[in-house]
């Protein structure tokens, strides 16, 4: 049987970001989740407010991103993620992202922490 993963009320941060990306370890994600509907708030770092709305199928998201920065750049983008379980329980996201409102493409690694 295939474990059924839920992002729901689920607090991540940046662990591994390509130079092109604003998301830091010092970033963290607030997700919520309704059926296969997801958005998160995030914010730390570099990033002042960021939202994200999308798509989740327990296994791979489909989302797109608005972030405000720190010294006042808006930036939008879009990405696909696969979540998986860690032997701990936490979840990881591994996470292929691409600016749409400038230049850039990275990958990425968000993972759970505890609240």
């Amino acid at each position: 049987m295939v474990d059924e993963l839920s992002l729901d009320g689920r607090t991540f941060v940046g662990v591994a970001n390509d130079d092109a990306g604003d998301v830091s370890t010092e970033t963290r994600f607030q997700f919520e989740q309704t059926g296969e509907r997801i958005h998160a708030s995030y914010s730390g770092g570099e990033i002042a407010d960021g939202h994200l709305v999308g798509t989740f199928d327990g296994r791979q998201w489909e989302i797109r991103y608005a972030q405000l920065t720190t010294d006042g750049e808006t930036a939008t983008g879009r990405s696909v993620g696969t979540v998986e379980r860690l032997e701990d329980g936490r979840l990881k996201v591994e996470d292929e992202w691409e600016w749409e409102s400038k230049a850039g493409s990275g990958k990425s690694v968000l993972e759970e922490v505890p609240e």
